[in-house]
């Protein structure tokens, strides 16, 4: 395997050359990398998805839920061709509603919601580079989940391809998830450990 340079720009079919274990992102080109999450983090990400799953079970939702690790292309210009996507993200968990973006290697397309846990190592690129990542791309709801404040900063897509100025939910609270038409998720359930 070729020396992986950190400054230099890669596309998806270089990154599909790389036969290693160490978690990375494509982000415009260029590679970050992904430190594993904390107890605390994997915790919420779990919750959240049990969570999920149920709405989606009790509404016979077509939606699929993945959690990290797993590949989300974001191509730009409807360039699908491995060497024309230069942005290939893991977020927390990604909720896919059109499954025709699903395939063996993960999801091309922007998911319909993604949740990212914020974390000290990664929450200045979850709140400001990925959001602009997830807006471009048509995200319809972005959540960045902070676990030791057990808050959630919910942001919704709006007609003009903006994201809202986002509602923060917190305490002992019920946060809604928009994409499943507000269905409501009690925040303790989110933060219980």
């Amino acid at each position: 395997m070729e020396a992986i340079i950190l400054s230099k720009r890669y596309s998806y079919a270089d990154y599909l050359t790389w036969i290693d274990d160490i978690r990375r992102e494509l982000i415009e080109g260029f590679i970050k990398l992904l430190p594993a999450p904390l107890d605390i983090h994997a915790a919420v990400s779990v919750n959240i998805i049990g969570n999920l799953w149920t709405i989606l079970k009790k509404n016979k939702g077509k939606c699929k839920i993945r959690p990290a690790p797993f590949d989300v292309r974001l191509p730009k210009n409807g360039e699908t061709e491995n060497e024309k996507i230069y942005t290939v993200v893991q977020p927390d968990i990604s909720v896919i509603c059109d499954l025709s973006k699903l395939d063996k290697r993960g999801c091309c397309g922007a998911p319909d919601m993604i949740v990212e846990v914020f974390s000290p190592s990664t929450g200045k690129k979850d709140a400001h580079e990925k959001f602009l990542l997830y807006e471009e791309a048509g995200v319809k709801e972005y959540w960045i989940v902070y676990p030791e404040s057990q808050a959630i900063h919910i942001f919704i897509r709006q007609e003009d391809g903006k994201y809202d100025a986002g509602c923060v939910y917190e305490s002992e609270g019920k946060v809604p998830v928009h994409i499943f038409g507000g269905h409501l998720i009690d925040l303790e359930d989110i933060f219980e450990d």
